[in-house]
């Protein structure tokens, strides 16, 4: 069967893409999804599966529930977009000023899309239940992964798997890694209190500019001095604001940053390292602080028999040679609030081309990947479902199964 569905989800790529590049011309911002939420659900129900929108907010979940009764595999796709001007130069270009898919999960959306259409065709087939899940707000904490889980959506569900398109990959490729594989994303603010006044004076002043100025360079000795060197950490300001006049000492000054950690011991020291920083540098200064750390996603953490599982499914799906080990990366997700409920893992598909233009980084003006990102991921998810139906009765029969990129 795994070959026939297959070429089926080949024979629908055409309708997947009309649908990515309906909602990359229509892209809208976290937390502020209602046409894009409303697509999804529409399309679910002409399949005939059971679906329920307004989960945890935006959210939707359909529900493939098979002829026999077994196991439940959960897949996920996000959906939101980021504020970011799209600067490419093709048909389905953002139609809306400011916003722009600059990450993929047009393409992650389309896709799990297409899986949902190929499993329904044959879901007398299926012994058990697939639920998918389309999210909302992945790219704004504190995202829309943990409030569709406070409202239900991972009930009864065995096992989640996820995927997420990767421009710096090329097309045709499927990544993985056991255990750590994103990190836990916080951010912090930092407000110095000075004293302002007339710039010819500065005698007279407390300058809020300078403080935070020297702030910025006491906090970078943070990784390399306090952080062990075996434990990754990135400690970032990413926004410092102060000042308006050129003759005018400023008053305040303002920074905001974000960290990365795996280890949460590790996240622990780097948020009162910062504290204690800021509080010594404006104390010296003279100056007052006010300090907000907040703490985001938390490091994703891929299962590992699910993950080794996947990637036997890959090296079936896109060729041994096409399969990468990757290392972690910093970038935060939120797909880990489902590992931290359920086992699973969360993996990377290629979609870097640089022959269509496919070759800037995420959140660039000009980002874009190779659409056929979209049968590699719905081929992985469609093992991935198969494979945990059948108790891995499917595995063998998935290394006969060779996919030509064309």
């Amino acid at each position: 069967m795994i070959d026939q569905l297959f070429e089926r989800l080949e024979d629908i790529y055409p309708e997947l893409v009309q649908f990515r590049r309906d909602l990359h011309m229509y892209p809208e911002l976290s937390f502020h999804e209602e046409q894009t939420p409303k697509k999804i659900a529409d399309y679910l129900t002409d399949l005939g599966l059971d679906v329920k929108t307004g989960v945890g907010g935006h959210g939707v979940v359909g529900v493939l529930k098979g002829n026999k009764p077994g196991k439940t595999v959960a897949l996920r796709a996000d959906f939101d977009a980021l504020s970011i001007q799209d600067e490419k130069d093709v048909d389905y270009k953002s139609k809306v000023p400011g916003v722009m898919h600059a990450c993929g999960h047009d393409i992650h959306t389309a896709g799990l899309l297409g899986v949902a259409k190929v499993l329904s065709e044959v879901k007398d087939q299926l012994e058990g239940t697939v639920i998918f899940i389309h999210q909302f707000a992945e790219e704004l904490a504190p995202g829309g992964a943990k409030p569709m889980i406070e409202d239900g959506c991972l009930d009864g569900v065995d096992v989640i798997f996820g995927a997420h398109v990767w421009a710096t990959e090329p097309y045709g490729t499927v990544c993985f890694n056991e255990g750590d594989m994103m990190a836990a994303s916080d951010a912090f603010e930092i407000e110095v209190q000075g004293k302002g006044g007339h710039g010819a004076m500065p005698h007279m002043t407390k300058d809020a500019l300078v403080v935070a100025s020297q702030l910025v360079l006491n906090l970078q000795p943070i990784v390399s001095r306090h952080v062990d060197p075996l434990k990754p950490a990135v400690v970032t300001v990413g926004s410092f604001q102060s000042g308006e006049g050129y003759n005018v000492i400023a008053n305040t000054a303002r920074l905001k940053g974000t960290v990365r950690t795996f280890d949460e011991d590790v996240r622990d020291q780097v948020e009162q390292a910062i504290g204690e920083i800021a509080e010594a540098t404006c104390q010296l200064a003279g100056a007052k602080y006010h300090y907000n750390y907040r703490r985001g996603y938390p490091t994703l953490w891929n299962h590992p028999h699910e993950t080794q599982k996947i990637e036997t499914l890959a090296q079936s799906v896109v060729g041994q040679e096409n399969v990468k080990r990757m290392d972690p990366i910093m970038g935060g997700e939120d797909f880990a609030y489902y590992l931290k409920e359920v086992p699973g893992s969360f993996f990377f598909v290629g979609g870097g081309n640089p022959e269509i233009g496919a070759e800037y980084p995420h959140h660039h003006p000009m980002f874009d990947v190779d659409e056929r990102a979209m049968t590699i991921t719905g081929k992985m998810f469609i093992s991935a479902v198969l494979d945990f139906l059948s108790d891995g009765k499917q595995t063998a029969s998935l290394s006969q199964v060779k996919t030509v990129q064309e």
